[in-house]
């Protein structure tokens, strides 16, 4: 009898498990993706299996990677793209990257799609610089590269660079970055020696950009705040298309004037940023 009330009893009915992130297809969750910042798809790929695989797709990163990518990897790493995907292309062009001797490094900026590049004091031809009479070259921890240019005295103060190299398309901004005074540390605080700064206040410096397609300008400003590292803005250049020749850029800074000595000023580096940069730098130089 219990038998056959068991067998007439109803199943208990079944209730549908709620669809959730992770039944969505991989295709759809990548297409949302392109849609997002790199920090953005890296976070989301931890949630479950759909996200992380979908965060690998090719399309996905190709959106975030600069049209001439191929380029710029061969430019950076002396081979070819060959056998990477486009995570793995973005992650190693993210990665600073350090070539001509040490003097230059070059990164991918994760919010432009643009290319960073710094070239130190010792990959820009300096006037003088070999005579130890009036320049030498400073260890310090306050460089990128670990090292500084730091000028006693001259007459003739010519410091230019040059690069040729394929940026992506876009505006960029060139800036001096330089500092009077020579720093130290003195019982774990920074101090600044302003013993030789002199001269700067009397001519201002010349600052001069040239670059491809017959792009140049010129500006010129007083060099101060001893003690601080100053960003001074040289000027701008377009590169307008990813098949173009890498673009040749060229850069000065000059006080040439001979009535006078000056002295007392580290010279860190040349920065090549995005234009979007320039704000930001902006309370750090001269207009």
């Amino acid at each position: 009898m219990g038998a056959i009330f068991s067998s007439c009893s109803p199943a208990p009915s079944s209730v549908p498990r709620p669809a959730g992130l992770g039944d969505l297809p991989e295709s759809c969750v990548a297409s949302i993706l392109t849609h997002l910042e790199p920090k953005d798809i890296c976070g989301l790929a931890r949630l479950n299996r759909a996200f992380r695989g979908a965060s690998w797709a090719d399309f996905v990163w190709e959106s975030k990677l600069p049209e001439n990518y191929a380029a710029l990897f061969q430019q950076m790493f002396d081979r070819p793209v060959d056998g990477l995907g486009k995570r793995q292309l973005y992650t190693r062009l993210c990665q600073a990257c350090t070539f001509d001797g040490g003097t230059k490094k070059v990164w991918l900026d994760k919010e432009t799609s643009r290319v960073c590049l710094n070239i130190c004091a010792k990959g820009l031809a300096i006037t003088g610089i070999d005579d130890r009479r009036y320049w030498n070259h400073v260890p310090t921890d306050e460089s990128r590269f670990q090292t500084v240019a730091y000028l006693q005295q001259t007459w003739w103060f010519e410091v230019e660079g040059e690069i040729e190299f394929p940026f992506p398309p876009g505006t960029y901004s060139v800036f001096f970055r330089l500092q009077l005074g020579q720093t130290s540390r003195r019982f774990g605080r920074r101090v600044c020696n302003t013993e030789h700064v002199h001269g700067w206040d009397k001519k201002p410096v010349r600052f001069q950009l040239w670059a491809s397609e017959g792009q140049s300008s010129a500006s010129q400003c007083f060099l101060r705040a001893p003690g601080k590292w100053v960003h001074y803005h040289v000027g701008d250049f377009n590169v307008l298309g990813h098949d173009s020749p890498p673009t040749r850029v060229k850069f000065s800074m000059t006080q040439i004037d001979c009535t006078h000595t000056k002295g007392g000023l580290c010279v860190d580096s040349v920065l090549i940023y995005p234009c979007e940069y320039k704000e930001r730098f902006k309370q750090f130089y001269a207009p």
